[in-house]
């Protein structure tokens, strides 16, 4: 992909995944960065999430809303993915 490709990619992706604030039962909080990267990163955008249990997170996973973001716009562009769930 080009810069302004990549650009276009990664703002489709925080506008799906942030729209899915309200959508999706257990769902507290919901940021994507694309802003700020430094040369140092192995990564271009970061999901960062709150969900209210580990029982949330699961339904997160396979609520239709969410797999419609992730089939449509997320993994047609993303090349890797790295996950780290944790309870806090």
């Amino acid at each position: 992909m080009s810069a302004s490709e990549k650009q276009e990619a990664a703002k489709a992706i925080k506008e799906g995944l942030e729209s899915l604030q309200g959508q999706v039962p257990g769902l507290v909080d919901i940021h994507v960065q694309i802003d700020g990267r430094l040369e140092s990163s192995n990564a271009d955008i970061m999901l960062d999430s709150t969900l209210e249990s580990e029982e949330a997170l699961k339904g997160y996973a396979v609520h239709p809303a969410h797999v419609a973001v992730a089939n449509g716009v997320v993994r047609p562009n993303t090349e890797i993915r790295t996950c780290l769930d944790f309870e806090i």
